[in-house]
């Protein structure tokens, strides 16, 4: 497995649309998306290879000057459970902290709504992050949206 900074704009967008569409229990909104696949363009990115084909990604988004948001990232699912998602954020993070980042946050369904997101919770909080603050109808109300974060320094 590599891990690598993509830098082109149409390659990251193209990365992020292949894995996207294969992860429709996660991202099966295709107007939010297709967000996720504008937004990637001009974001720091990490893209993971196996044998030169796309099978995972992250990208980053500045929230604020000292706050970096883990706004986006897939996994194929037959690449689940191998280690990729945690390569993908420790080059991630090493990244953000290298650009002077202090703190960085990722939102995702509060635990307890579905069993996918529930994963995803447990992953975040493996890797480090901290629960923040749940706000209960910034998406909606059956998608209560749970803050984590992490200090960097």
């Amino acid at each position: 497995m590599e891990i690598r900074q993509l830098t082109d704009a149409a390659e990251k967008q193209a990365v992020t649309r292949l894995i996207l569409e294969a992860l429709p229990e996660w991202f099966g909104i295709p107007e939010a998306r297709e967000e996720y696949i504008r937004e990637s363009a001009g974001r720091i990115f990490f893209c993971a290879y196996d044998r030169n084909r796309p099978v995972g990604f992250l990208y980053l988004k500045e929230t604020g000057n000292a706050t970096v948001e883990l706004y986006v990232m897939g996994v194929r699912k037959e690449y689940h459970r191998r280690g990729i998602g945690r390569q993908l954020f420790r080059q991630a993070r090493d990244a953000a902290a290298g650009a002077g980042y202090a703190f960085m946050q990722v939102k995702t369904v509060q635990m307890g709504k579905y069993e996918e997101y529930d994963r995803t919770n447990r992953f975040y909080l493996a890797l480090g992050f901290r629960e923040f603050e749940v706000f209960p109808t910034l998406w909606d109300e059956g998608n209560p949206c749970q803050v984590y974060v992490m200090s960097l320094e």
